[in-house]
Parts: C-alpha cells; structure tokens; sequence
C-alpha cells in the first residue's frame, strides 16, 4: 500500500512506493541546479533557466520552523531576484496539508504533471536497437552544445540557454545528451538521460517543427533507454510529462512507461509563471 498523499498530488498504480520515493529523490538530483539552498526542510532553487523544477521550493522534510514563516522568506528571496514563486505540490511534500493551506492562503494551481514510470529495462527490443531512421545521424553532446540545440528547437531565450548548461555542469549525478541531425548536421531532435546508481530518467525529448510525427521521438527514447542500460547499468527507468501532452503520453504509453503519481504546482497569487 502506498503512504498517504496530499490532496491533489496522487499515487496513480500499484508501484513499489520504496521504487516511487528513490525515483522522486533520483528526479530532485538530476534537477539540481546549482543556485539552491536548505531552509529547514525545503529545498529553494533558484536557477533563472526555463526549468521549473529548478526554480521551485521543494517542501521535502517537515522542519521545525513553521510553514508560513519559512513561505514568507521565500517570497521575499524570489522576489528580489525576480522570479516566479512556485511551491512544487507531490505525494511526499511534508507537511502533507501543506497543498490545500496554500490553495486557502490564494495559491493558484498550475501545470499538473505525471511522473511515469518503466520498472524494468529487460525488454528484446530495447537490446537491440534499430538503425537511426533514413537520412539522419546520432550523436552525443556535450552539456554546453546540449543546451544549444534544444534550445533552439524550443525556442528558448539566451538566458535559458545559459543555465540550462549551467545546470547540466554542475549536476550531481551523470547527464548523457544526443541528438539526431538531419543531412546538414542540424539537431531535428534530442533527448538525454540522467543515471543514478541503478535508476534512469529521461529528460528534456524534443522534436523540432516539421519533423513531429515521423517517430524520431520513439526511436530516440528506445536508444536513450538502451544506452543507459548497456553503458551504465540502468535496470528501471522515470521520466515526467505534462498531464494534458497527449502526443507525447502515447509515445510514453507505446514504449511500456505508466504512470505512477502525479505533482503540481502552486503559484503565488497576481504572478505569472514565467
């Protein structure tokens, strides 16, 4: 049986909650940034990059100091730097009502995400990967030419590019970035993954504009996960996906991942996301 969970963040299978917590732990430390800081059992982040779980206040330990006064020092502190005030809303968040006290102090919900998950990485097809799909190639990156090429297929600003790498650099656990290039070189999709001990998580696939729909992303995730699990030892697999990105869910779907609990977060009251 799953622990309790916080109203509106919810356990969504019959998964291992031993595998959900070291898998929630394992998405905090491939989400690290480097501009972040303990305050009594939340963890602040603070990185300007177009990431929210790195510039969110993660209420991960119930502390001693109380709630309200530890949210008024954030608030302050995301205000000096001109930032968002996000409070990322999971299962695990301590204290566990902390989600509907600040739903009832006037904190909007935003942006409801699953957390999937693929148990084992034991599979035939994910042995013996495909050949990259006609007219492309596969390669690494490094973080710094990472960043720059999702960027791009995004749309991010400058700024975000920036501590995007920045981010990469200085994780904690170990980042693997590809793309595909198309004939010219230029990257139409990438993908990466971040390992930890035995665990993997997929982060940041993306398709660039006039080549979705092609199965680039499939073929792309099949690889990444094949690559994790020859190349470091990966045996289960996590990744994070918007509730309502359908297109991206039925890729998820097809490859075997599930959902196992959902998170949100809750927005300070006349700010914007950003």
């Amino acid at each position: 049986m799953n622990p309790p969970a916080p109203d509106g963040a919810r356990f969504l299978g019959a998964h291992s909650p031993d595998l959900l917590s070291r898998m929630e732990d394992a998405g905090l430390n491939a989400s690290a940034p480097p501009e972040q800081r303990w305050m009594d059992g939340w963890l602040v982040r603070t990185n300007p990059g177009k990431a929210q779980r790195a510039r969110c206040i993660n209420a991960v330990a119930e502390g001693r100091e109380r709630w309200q006064s530890k949210l008024q020092r954030c608030e302050a502190l995301y205000r000096r730097l001109g930032l968002p005030i996000l409070v990322r809303i999971t299962p695990f968040t301590r204290p566990a009502d902390l989600d509907p006290c600040l739903a009832k102090a006037g904190y909007r919900h935003h942006d409801d995400t699953r957390v999937m998950v693929l148990p084992s990485l034991d599979q035939d097809e994910l042995r013996h990967p495909a050949a990259p799909p006609a007219g492309t190639t596969w390669g690494a990156l490094d973080p710094d030419a990472y960043a720059q090429a999702v960027g791009a297929i995004r749309g991010s600003t400058a700024e975000a590019r920036r501590a995007h790498a920045a981010r990469l650099r200085s994780s904690p656990v170990r980042y693997c970035g590809y793309a595909l290039f198309d004939e010219s070189g230029v990257a139409i999709a990438c993908g990466q993954f971040a390992a930890e001990e035995d665990l993997v998580g997929l982060y940041d696939i993306a398709t660039a504009a006039g080549y979705q729909g092609q199965g680039l992303a499939t073929w792309l995730c099949k690889r990444l996960l094949t690559t994790a699990a020859t190349e470091a030892g990966s045996r289960s697999a996590y990744l994070q996906v918007g509730a309502d990105n359908q297109p991206a869910r039925r890729i998820y779907d097809r490859l075997g991942f599930e959902d196992a609990y959902s998170y949100h977060y809750r927005l300070a009251p006349q700010t914007s996301p950003g």
